[in-house]
């Protein structure tokens, strides 16, 4: 971890609360994800290199050192330097094509790997966020719900209420502690999510509601879904790896019949005590030599058989690009659909809340002052502890209408690869 990870995490121990945007930024830095997709990035630029260096000549020094009898045998050099270079090849430029590709293939998928960490981050962030605020809304709904076993306990000793209702009023103080347990095993499960996530110990996470930026509105014209599927990183990083597969394919069938030329030299110096000079008229212990090798390959089945590999290699990328392509043409177009839908939904949840709220406002001041519609049923209590746990069962309704219609927004946010940019509008 770095410095300023450590930095970080030696504030948050000192805060009471921590913000999207940190969380996101350490899980931008602690991700393995991230972190393989980085080490590809560094082997893609690898083999670029190497791709280009084919060209540079390479130097090299050994040594042949040995005794002969009679007539000398091999090359009994006291030490030799050699060196070789790549001049020209028909199928060299498209490997190093190959390699850019692939290399901005590697990039794009590093770019593809942050934006789905931003997501898990931000999403788990959220839902942790929508919980806790859940969990206050239960604790007091519990509260009115035990307040209503209460009168239900009352009512039944004065002989005004059967013992079903009280049996109702205790199953719904008992639903609502299932429910408890039920948010806060989730809670669990998102707090050790998030501290794999960011290497943040998982009792800290202290969300801050203010933290959490709005989501934009996307555009839901067919146009708008057909350009999404073109920004996303995870097409462009498989279309750009077909065509480094595409390359390579290519300069595999140019390897036969074509010319290949190659630069050489070699120096070597050779022993005096071999009796090389009894056996050679004009022998001379420094050796040098320099040339350019011509060659042009007629029949290699070896070659044959990586050129055939190389373009299953290539129709298998494409297939797989396309297959990307399609995936996440559907997944932004159901999300798309969904999101009227959702949005809907969360409309008829807040306006049900807003009821909910004015039937208790209602409630509370009729018993307050006493005064009721003339005609009307008369208000107890009992009615008063219902309208609160309704109440307080809109609102919990609402908050999860709106963790849906932001979650479906941060998926479509991630497709078109802004979600990062969004993650860190917020205060840190």
């Amino acid at each position: 971890m770095t410095l300023s990870a450590v930095a970080v995490l030696s504030s948050l121990s000192a805060a009471a609360q921590v913000s999207l945007y940190t969380v996101v930024d350490l899980a931008l830095r602690n991700s393995t994800a991230v972190r393989m997709a980085q080490a590809d990035v560094m082997r893609a630029a690898a083999g670029l290199t190497e791709s280009k260096d084919a060209y540079i000549p390479n130097l090299n020094f050994g040594s042949s050192l040995g005794y002969s009898y009679g007539f000398p045998l091999g090359e009994p050099s006291v030490f030799n330097v050699s060196s070789q270079s790549l001049l020209f090849t028909f199928s060299q430029p498209d490997y190093i094509r190959s390699a850019r590709a692939a290399l901005r293939s590697a990039e794009l998928s590093l770019k593809d790997a942050r934006q789905q960490v931003v997501l898990d981050a931000s999403l788990g962030y959220i839902l942790l966020d929508k919980t806790q605020q859940t969990l206050a809304a239960l604790d007091k709904e519990k509260e009115y719900a035990d307040k209503l076993v209460s009168i239900e306990e009352d009512r039944v000793l004065a002989g005004v209420e059967s013992r079903q209702e009280l049996t109702r009023a205790k199953l719904s103080a008992a639903q609502i502690d299932l429910k408890r347990i039920h948010l806060l095993n989730d809670t669990e499960v998102v707090r050790e999510q998030l501290s794999h996530l960011t290497g943040l110990p998982a009792t800290s996470f202290v969300t801050n509601s203010n933290s959490i930026p709005p989501a934009p509105r996307s555009d839901s014209t067919p146009e708008a879904i057909r350009g999404i599927a073109m920004q996303n990183a995870g097409v462009q990083a498989a279309d750009a790896n077909a065509k480094s597969k595409m390359y390579v394919a290519f300069g595999d069938a140019r390897q036969i019949y074509r010319p290949q030329f190659y630069a050489g030299g070699n120096y070597s110096l050779f022993a005096k005590f071999n009796n090389y000079n009894e056996y050679y008229q004009h022998f001379q212990y420094n050796n040098f030599d320099i040339g350019v090798q011509i060659k042009v390959t007629l029949f290699d089945a070896a070659i044959k058989a990586r050129e055939r590999r190389s373009a299953a290699d290539f129709a298998r990328a494409t297939a797989q690009a396309d297959q990307t392509r399609d995936i996440v043409d559907e997944q932004v177009s159901q999300l798309q659909r969904s999101m009227s839908e959702l949005t809907a939904q969360q409309r008829v949840v807040q306006l049900q809340a807003e009821l909910a709220q004015e039937q208790l406002d209602a409630i509370s001041t009729q018993l307050s002052s006493g005064n009721g519609t003339p005609g009307a049923p008369l208000l107890t209590p009992k009615d008063e502890q219902q309208a609160r746990i309704l109440e307080r069962q809109r609102y919990e309704e609402v908050l999860d209408a709106n963790y849906a219609v932001l979650r479906a927004e941060l998926n479509l946010l991630r497709s078109t690869g802004s979600i990062e940019d969004w993650a860190k509008t917020g205060p840190k």
